[in-house]
């Protein structure tokens, strides 16, 4: 067996936004392309169609330097797209259904990989083909899991999603999110505290937007970090993916939990500056490669 020191499951796909312009997206694929840059070699296992759009983002993929061994084509299905809207400087999304992700095969996964860390988030779930590719992995997982909350109306039902919390090690989500997974207990930090306990997670991370974000661990390690200087916002669509990849990294390199929750809000608010998701520019990850390895 071959060890991988991260793997990656769910959506892969194009965002179009308002002008035209399509960027490559998808939680996973965001926090995959980012720690790629970083110098990692994430395993990413997702399904795009047999189309220009999924021969696109293998292109991409291939330029960025990343493994498409685990990456499946469907001739049924087409390669996952989500429309944005930019509303007062927020991003909506319309998130098609029937897409090439929600089709991962179990029978095509190579389960004689091992992982450090699997991480997955909520939407690829919503489809029981994807979701049963998953537990299947998980199945044979011996190492951490990192759960990024995704919960976008009407793609999610909330039992699959607690199932996946109880299979979790650490949980990234929003204030919004947690509300609709955990009755408020007092103030924030109780609510957190009841969380990790229902769920026996080691670390959850609750992001507030422009406000930053906090963490609490089992130890009862409390962070909270928020965002330092005045930024050019462009728009925060994968603002909290840049957060996640940054998170990953922390728990793949042992670094502090008040460390890595400085360093992925710096990220995050550095990625604010660029337009979509996934950055094309190597050079924009240099000064953070420079002050972190």
């Amino acid at each position: 067996m071959s060890n991988h020191s991260v793997a990656l499951f769910g959506e892969v796909l194009i965002d179009q936004f308002p002008d035209g312009q399509q960027i490559l997206g998808g939680a996973p694929f965001n926090v995959a392309w980012h720690l790629q840059a970083f110098g990692q070699s994430p395993r990413f296992i997702s399904k795009v169609g047999f189309d220009q759009i999924g021969a696109d983002i293998q292109s991409g993929m291939k330029a960025w330097g990343m493994s498409l061994e685990s990456l499946q084509v469907d001739s049924n299905y087409p390669t996952g797209q989500v429309a944005i809207q930019i509303n007062n400087g927020e991003p909506s999304y319309d998130i098609l259904d029937q897409q090439a992700y929600d089709f991962i095969s179990e029978a095509a996964l190579d389960l004689s990989q091992t992982y450090d860390v699997i991480y997955h988030g909520s939407l690829a779930l919503r489809h029981s083909v994807s979701e049963q590719a998953l537990n299947t992995i998980l199945a044979n997982h011996q190492g951490k899991v990192f759960l990024d909350v995704n919960l976008r109306a009407p793609w999610w039902q909330k039992a699959s999603v607690e199932q996946s919390l109880k299979q979790a090690d650490w949980v990234k989500l929003n204030a919004d999110e947690l509300s609709q997974l955990i009755l408020f207990n007092n103030n924030l930090k109780n609510t957190m505290q009841q969380f990790i306990s229902e769920y026996n997670l080691d670390v959850l991370i609750v992001t507030l937007g422009s406000q930053g974000a906090i963490a609490l661990s089992n130890k009862g390690e409390f962070v909270e970090v928020k965002p330092v200087g005045d930024f050019n916002v462009v728009d925060t669509v994968g603002a909290g993916d840049a957060f996640a990849a940054v998170l990953l990294l922390g728990l793949l390199k042992d670094w502090p939990l008040t460390l890595t929750m400085a360093r992925a809000q710096s990220f995050a608010s550095a990625s604010v500056t660029q337009r979509g998701a996934t950055f094309q520019n190597r050079g924009f990850y240099v000064p953070f490669i420079q002050a972190w390895f």
